[in-house]
């Protein structure tokens, strides 16, 4: 059971903003959503090669109080580091939203 008390750190929810880019595509940026207390707890880090960089990806399990807006589509920053959203689901007693994240390293 996780207590309120264990969300110890501040994160910024970031929602992608989308535009036209002229060429039938799209631009995405993020702006800032919310602010949240959570707790991140590291799963496993791996070596990972994405265009032509060499880097490592850590996955983390991200815990915040419960809601029902943020999806794949959202990331999750602190600082300067930022967490991809994988996927959500509700805890056990549905206080809290548990989330399933990544973070590259170039």
């Amino acid at each position: 059971m996780i207590q309120p008390g264990e969300l110890n750190r501040r994160l910024t929810l970031e929602a992608p903003l989308e535009s036209d880019d002229g060429a039938g595509g799209v631009t995405r940026a993020y702006q800032a959503a919310a602010r949240l207390w959570a707790r991140i707890v590291p799963l496993a880090a791996r070596s990972a090669a994405a265009a032509d960089s060499l880097g490592q990806v850590r996955r983390m399990t991200v815990i915040i109080r419960m809601r029902d807006d943020v999806s794949t589509r959202h990331r999750l920053r602190e600082g300067a580091r930022v967490y991809r959203v994988l996927a959500t689901r509700p805890s056990e007693d549905g206080r809290f939203l548990v989330i399933d994240a990544e973070e590259w390293d170039d």
